[in-house]
């Protein structure tokens, strides 16, 4: 590759790399919004978030297409082509993070207009919801600055937002056993806790992928990053 391509090829690898960023920014915005709506009750907050994720979704198609152009038209190799897989990776959790918080939002507005609320808004879901979008904030770091331990830290993160989770269904489960009439509201509340565990498991994604670039490792799926982190 001549010095003038490898210099445009530099130049569109690095607007792909600012625009997953910014990405990443507003999916972040979107999470902690959504969390904050649920303590809150805010329904216009709420909405917002919801109308957030045709916004997501066009990062998602825009980044997808400049990856696949980039690869046909550069043929990059080695730490480049991990590179533009692994954001193309990154790009798709970063999606499926938004899908969570609309989520979030749309039980909590589902929450708010029943009227009924039996069961106080848990502050540790608010809890939850912190240490997922602190996961979050940290695999983007990780990704900007490309730092594999880093990422490790952020993978190690995700069994406290699992310890959090699981203490929260355990007191819900305690509410719906000693007062039937709060199980449908229970459950609605279970579930803004999972999609929220979820955003702490789509981060990890994301950490995992910056370790595959740094390292030309794919650590998916496997046990050692995740002791390794652990031990961190």
């Amino acid at each position: 590759m001549s010095d003038h391509l490898s210099k445009q090829f530099d130049l569109e690898l690095e607007n792909i790399r600012t625009r997953i960023l910014q990405m990443g920014g507003l999916v972040e915005r979107q999470v902690l919004a959504a969390v904050d709506a649920f303590s809150t009750g805010n329904l216009e907050e709420m909405q917002q978030v919801i109308d957030t994720d045709s916004e997501v979704d066009a990062y998602e198609v825009g980044i997808d297409e400049d990856c696949t152009l980039l690869i046909a038209r550069r043929q990059p190799t080695a730490r480049d082509l991990r590179l533009i897989m692994a954001i193309s990776r990154v790009v798709t959790d970063l999606e499926r993070i938004g899908d969570k918080a609309s989520k979030i939002a749309n039980m909590s507005r589902k929450l708010r207009l029943a009227g009924s609320q039996r069961i106080p808004r848990l502050s540790d879901v608010h809890h939850s919801g912190r240490l997922a979008t602190d996961m979050l904030q940290g695999a983007l770091d990780s990704l900007a600055r490309m730092d594999a331990e880093a990422a490790r830290q952020v993978i190690g993160s995700d069994k406290a937002i699992d310890a959090a989770f699981n203490a929260i269904l355990r007191q819900l489960i305690t509410y719906m056993m000693e007062d039937p009439r709060t199980i449908t509201e229970a459950l609605d509340i279970i579930w803004i806790a999972k999609a929220i565990e979820r955003v702490g498991d789509h981060a990890a994604n994301i950490a995992e992928n910056v370790i595959y670039v740094v390292s030309g490792i794919d650590v998916r799926h496997t046990a050692a990053v995740r002791k390794k982190a652990d031990e961190a």
